[in-house]
């Protein structure tokens, strides 16, 4: 297996949320297309400026994503998180902040028993994420 990438689908919210991702990670979205930009035949037009396809990159961190086709809505469920390992207790909380921002905060940041500040958060769109800065 050469790698594994995440591809996170959204209900209409894609672009939102990429935005989102690129204020609070530092990041780019390094290509997206849209259901009318592409060949994709009967796609509604209140959704033709829904995300077909988009790259995301900040660093290290690599993902893809969506929204759903018009036929398949989204299931929001708990078996995904996205985890952030990250060296800088400043930049540790600048991500927290903004990713937290309208969305619901499983843990605080804090300190933890394996020397690290540790946090969890589910984000305005549903998507769970994880933020570990190991203490130098």
């Amino acid at each position: 297996m050469k790698n594994l990438n995440v591809y996170l689908t959204f209900a209409g919210t894609c672009k939102d949320a990429l935005a989102l991702y690129k204020e609070a990670l530092g990041g780019e979205i390094v290509s997206l297309q849209t259901f009318g930009e592409a060949p994709t035949p009967n796609i509604p037009d209140d959704k033709k400026n829904n995300v077909m396809h988009a790259e995301f990159r900040a660093g290290d961190i690599y993902f893809m994503a969506s929204d759903s086709m018009p036929e398949q809505p989204v299931i929001l469920g708990n078996a995904v998180t996205l985890s952030i390992s990250l060296d800088s207790l400043e930049e540790q909380e600048s991500i927290f902040s903004k990713l937290s921002d309208g969305g619901a905060v499983t843990m605080p940041l804090q300190d933890t028993f394996w020397g690290a500040r540790f946090g969890m958060l589910t984000d305005k769109f549903g998507i769970n994420w994880m933020l570990n800065c190991d203490k130098k």
